[in-house]
């Protein structure tokens, strides 16, 4: 049963992750293991519901972009695969993938190595596209293409949209800022529909459980973001894919 200091770290956990390229359900499943916390229906809803706190540090951070109505066209664009990829697989995501550990964990594992050997090989050009407002209709779909590869836990929304975002030419920054923003309306689809189907079961101890894993990931969200961009200054993902790889060893060797 959770109670509310592994609410506190869930939510740390969550907020840190969700837009670094190393997958936050991923974290969040592998974690409440090593809590041997149940995946009950519950945690699963938990799992997805506090992602909305971290989603809410975006609007924070970014809320002039969401009064652009070209952003906007742009998001909506790139979220339609998702949308309806989301709804159409909800049932196999959440009660066969979610809680799946070794779906994680070689989710985790061959997106280490896809983040390695892409970096390997690709060159950002100059002339790269830097402004959001600008990116071609076309693109947008094809991103929401990459990110809904993310269904899949342990693939990483933040890694598939950024990976998609450098192939199709985009600056650094311009695609993990477009990752930020995109999470916006697939997280709040993914919350509302857990909340449409569950709302109901949950105990008035479970919502306050969810308040606080809410509050935490939305502080720790900030902190994240502000350091991803910071750290893509200077730096390719590299690091990210061996940490991935790293802390599928890790696990393996803990649960050994």
């Amino acid at each position: 049963m959770l109670n509310f200091i592994q609410a506190i770290i869930l939510g740390i956990v969550e907020g840190i992750t969700e837009f670094l390229p190393i997958s936050s359900t991923a974290h969040l499943i592998l974690v409440s293991d090593l809590l041997r916390l149940e995946q009950t229906e519950f945690m699963k809803s938990f799992e997805i519901i506090i992602q909305l706190g971290a989603i809410l540090a975006v609007v924070f951070l970014y809320w002039r972009a969401f009064l652009n109505t070209e952003v906007l066209k742009r998001l909506m664009v790139a979220f339609i695969p998702t949308g309806i990829l989301g709804l159409a697989f909800y049932k196999v995501i959440k009660y066969y993938l979610l809680g799946n550990t070794a779906v994680v964990l070689w989710s985790l594992f061959l997106g280490g190595l896809i983040l390695i050997i892409f970096e390997k090989w690709h060159k950002e050009k100059e002339n790269s596209l830097e402004e959001i407002s600008k990116l071609p209709y076309k693109q947008c779909l094809i991103i929401g293409l990459f990110q809904s590869v993310a269904m899949i836990p342990g693939v990483s929304r933040s890694a598939a949209t950024i990976v998609g975002g450098l192939i199709l030419g985009l600056r650094r920054k311009t695609i993990v800022e477009f990752s930020f923003l995109l999470a916006a309306p697939t997280m709040l689809a993914a919350t509302g529909l857990d909340l449409i189907k569950n709302a109901g079961a949950f105990s008035v101890e479970q919502f306050d459980l969810l308040s606080v894993g809410f509050v935490v990931s939305f502080v720790t969200a900030i902190i994240g973001i502000k350091f991803l961009l910071v750290y893509i200054q200077k730096n390719n993902f590299i690091a990210f894919g061996v940490y991935r790889i790293a802390i599928v060893v890790l696990f393996l060797l803990l649960k050994g």
